[in-house]
């Protein structure tokens, strides 16, 4: 196609015939010359106007007198011309982007945004009744050229539109704190979901890549007070780390403390059980020995009762039955133990 705009810019076409005229310096032409120009004319135009390209991130729709025929790939393609076939370029091979809060005024390396002007765009009214200034993004696909242009009017508008609406919808179903900290990564999700279920009922032929919260701050006026109590529940989920911490460390080492002391009940219950079984059986077979003999048994046991008693007393006196007074008796182990 020619530009015949921008006045600098001077059609090659043009330049030539230009040329050819200023040979004949005011004389006209042969006739038949000009009968041979105006065919040649007629033959560049209609070739250039046969023909389009069609760039690698482009998908051609292709109209016969206004009625969808078919899609052309990228490369070079023929058409009909004289406006028979008309041919749309629609870009479905880039992800779009739309900016919802801020701009971008200069991208590159170094990419400059811009907020000026667009609160309205960035404040949300949560659940709770609280407000938060979101900046978001939507990345979308075209997924079908033809219902993207002739399905509806103005699609960019309408994403942009419906994109808005199912944000705020989330975020007025959610409580300030989820859509600052916690839970933005799922209520981008479910946004995400949402939205491109609405767009299936438009049909109009877009696929939702993602949709991205970039940065999502309390208003200018309570900023301040919302980092106080930001870092007041940092401090408390640190509090509450550091609590789990010494229960982690405390609780095993009491509860290995309680399972050791019912271990060593245990054992010294089993022991003295067992003693108890033993002094029974003890006196069980004693009992079957006094009863086959019980005078001798009992002297028997009174002499291993003296036997295991007199040893541990430092004197002993021997008493006269008739009441005739102590019995003299040597100091014997005195003696015994002077003597070593």
């Amino acid at each position: 196609m020619t530009n015949w705009q921008g006045g600098g810019n001077v059609d090659p076409l043009q330049q030539k015939i230009n040329e050819f005229l200023s040979r004949f310096k005011g004389q006209k032409p042969p006739l038949k010359m000009l009968s041979s120009l105006a065919a040649a004319l007629l033959v560049a135009w209609v070739v250039s106007g046969s023909f389009y390209q069609v760039g690698t991130e482009e998908t051609g729709v292709v109209l016969r007198f206004g009625r969808y025929t078919d899609f052309a790939q990228p490369g070079l393609h023929f058409k009909l011309p004289f406006g028979i076939d008309s041919v749309y370029l629609v870009k479905t091979g880039r992800v779009m982007k739309e900016e919802f809060g801020f701009r971008t005024v200069q991208p590159g390396e170094r990419t400059t945004y811009t907020n000026a002007g667009l609160n309205e765009e960035s404040l949300t009214l949560t659940g709770d009744l609280n407000v938060s200034d979101l900046e978001w993004i939507v990345q979308y696909q075209i997924a079908d050229a033809f219902k993207y242009l002739f399905h509806i009017k103005d699609p960019r508008s309408t994403i942009r539109d419906v994109a808005e609406a199912a944000v705020r919808k989330a975020v007025g179903n959610s409580n300030v704190t989820e859509v600052l900290t916690t839970e933005r990564a799922l209520l981008a999700t479910a946004i995400e979901k949402d939205l491109q279920t609405i767009l299936n009922t438009y049909d109009i032929g877009v696929r939702i890549v993602t949709v991205k919260f970039q940065d999502v701050n309390p208003p200018e006026s309570v900023k301040t007070a919302f980092n106080e109590v930001n870092e007041a529940e940092q401090e408390k989920e640190s509090l509450i780390f550091q609590a789990r911490e010494q229960y982690n460390r405390e609780v095993p080492k009491a509860s290995g403390v309680a399972k050791s002391a019912i271990l060593e009940a245990e054992g010294y219950a089993l022991e003295r059980l067992n003693q108890a079984k033993g002094e029974t059986a003890r006196f069980l077979s004693l009992y079957a020995e006094y009863r086959k003999a019980p005078k001798v048994t009992r002297e028997r046991l009174y002499l291993e009762t003296l036997e295991e008693v007199l040893p541990r007393l430092e004197e002993i006196y021997i008493m006269d039955s008739k009441g005739a007074g102590a019995l003299p008796l040597l100091p014997l182990r005195s003696s015994k133990e002077g003597g070593k």
